[in-house]
């Protein structure tokens, strides 16, 4: 089976205040094309800053990463990011232009007619057609993760990375946009890297899940997920999957709570978000 990515003894370094950290150590993962792999873990434990290793937007200290066979060292459109905030569309432009404007700038679709046409493909996946002549403020929190969505595909990347992209959303909006996601995933068969810190999305979501551990951040285990969509979370082997990630991330909550993150905690150098999109392109 080709590899859609490889990385290979990846570790990270930042020097903070004199301090030397180590965000991640010794990180290997290979995965196949079309795959769908679910990162979960404490706060800190780096996995944003696997992802922006992955994007390019950070350079590894130590050992490589490889997309289909070439190595990452800048970033590029074959390589996606969604991120968490809900602020990722340019308010000056309508949902359709928003896609349309990463088509343009990355020559995927040459001219404003093929572009806006592509682009109303785009929107049409995502289901919000009837609203593509909307600006950011009239839409909700889940539609404009669904535009965002939507223009990180629109170039056809060959990797969609997602930084906890429904954290921001509340429980009823989060579950439509989960199945939204499996759906698309299963149309466009796109390779996904999704962070997230919350078990039953993890195991929802992904064909195998990556339990990071922290300082520094390491693979602790990977999971395979062999419960056919759409995964009830009543079923046995849910129950047991969701267990085996409470005793790795010692979690002493009841399976239905999700990873929260440690009270009071200042934000770490590594998880400090790139506010545009744009930067990918």
């Amino acid at each position: 089976m080709k590899h859609a990515l490889s990385i290979s003894r990846l570790t990270k370094r930042f020097l903070v205040q004199g301090r030397n950290l180590i965000a991640l150590q010794d990180i290997n993962l290979s995965v196949a094309q079309g795959e769908f792999i679910t990162i979960i873990g404490p706060s800190g434990c780096g996995k944003s800053t696997l992802l922006r290793c992955v994007a390019g937007f950070e350079s590894p200290t130590q050992g490589a990463i490889q997309v289909e066979g070439q190595k990452v060292s800048r970033p590029g459109i074959d390589r996606m990011m969604v991120f968490q905030g809900l602020d990722q569309l340019f308010p000056w432009l309508t949902a359709l232009d928003n896609v349309a404007f990463a088509l343009r700038v990355t020559k995927t679709a040459h001219g404003m007619a093929k572009s806006r046409a592509l682009a109303r493909e785009y929107i049409g996946l995502v289901g919000l057609t009837r609203y593509e002549d909307f600006y950011s403020h009239q839409l909700s929190g889940g539609m404009k993760q669904r535009v965002a969505i939507a223009r990180a595909l629109s170039v056809q990347p060959k990797i969609l990375l997602m930084d906890e992209p429904f954290g921001s959303l509340d429980a009823f909006t989060r579950k439509a946009l989960q199945e939204e996601l499996a759906s698309i995933w299963h149309k466009t068969r796109v390779t996904v890297l999704f962070v997230t810190h919350n078990i039953e999305e993890a195991i929802i979501q992904g064909d195998r899940i990556i339990a990071m551990s922290s300082q520094p951040g390491r693979i602790l285990s990977v999971i395979d997920n062999p419960i056919s969509r759409p995964r009830s979370q009543e079923s046995h082997e849910f129950i047991e999957i969701q267990e085996t990630l409470h005793r790795l991330l010692g979690i002493q909550k009841s399976p239905s709570q999700e990873l929260l993150r440690p009270p009071q905690r200042p934000v770490p150098f590594e998880e400090v978000e790139t506010p545009h999109l744009v930067a990918t392109l």
